[in-house]
């Protein structure tokens, strides 16, 4: 467990390279410096620890999965100019979170159990395979709403991840709220499922099966970025020569 100011923010559980961070704190899991820098740190706990057939699950507590950015904390600091500085600061340092995310080398899962919000929705999207609930919580992106543009590398993963033009327009165009089902018809969810309890565990047993594979996660990583060259190149992840591992 980490906590920053006496409040515990998230929690790494490591089982046999089966790794589950949760994020706890309040339930927005606003994505301001602290949380940013603590998902950075579990990361490199992540990575530090990894071997072959390793995966990462990430899912939190409460009614939010992530809230998006802390817009309250970047406001609070009084000036329109000031308060610039700290939205640019926090799109800075949470572009290495989505770096971090697509360059890891393992299969990454996400356990949706609450509303997936704008850059809580891109949280998301960074992982490999995303497993929501049915009956509560929605993705959805709501820039327009609040008069903000979107981040390069935002635009670079939802072409890379939702698929058709269509659905890139209804989420970026008209704040489309997503409900569990209707991500797994568009092609954005792998399967939705009643209740936080249920989506942990089809989150775990997904993660079962791919552990199973015992796969090079260094070669995980390559196949990962090629699949997504746009992005990759957006977050500036080099690609590395091709290696051969099994044969």
């Amino acid at each position: 467990m980490v906590a920053i100011g006496g409040q515990i923010i998230y929690h790494l559980k490591n089982v046999h390279n089966f790794f589950i961070l949760t994020l706890t704190g309040n339930d927005d899991h606003r994505l301001g410096p602290s949380l940013i820098n603590s998902i950075l740190k579990a990361l490199s706990q992540v990575k530090a620890q990894a071997s072959a057939g390793s995966v990462l699950i990430t899912t939190s507590h409460g009614k939010f999965f992530s809230n998006g950015f802390d817009l309250p904390w970047a406001l609070a600091a009084g000036s329109l100019s000031a308060a610039l500085d700290r939205l640019n600061h926090i799109i800075n340092i949470f572009k290495l979170v989505v770096a971090e995310l697509l360059s890891l080398s393992m299969p990454t899962i996400a356990a949706i159990t609450g509303h997936a919000a704008a850059a809580g929705f891109t949280l998301a999207l960074s992982h490999d395979y995303l497993i929501m609930r049915r009956d509560r919580g929605v993705l959805y992106m709501r820039e327009l709403d609040l008069g903000l543009t979107l981040p390069d590398y935002f635009m670079a993963l939802f072409k890379s991840k939702t698929g058709s033009g269509l659905a890139m327009r209804n989420l970026i165009l008209s704040g489309l709220k997503v409900r569990g089902e209707a991500a797994v018809r568009m092609g954005i969810v792998e399967s939705a499922h009643h209740g936080q309890d249920d989506v942990v565990s089809a989150a775990v047993r997904l993660g079962d099966q791919l552990v199973g594979r015992n796969w090079d996660g260094e070669v995980y990583a390559e196949i990962r970025k090629s699949l997504y060259p746009e992005v990759s190149e957006v977050l500036g992840l080099p690609g590395k020569a091709i290696s051969i591992s099994k044969l």
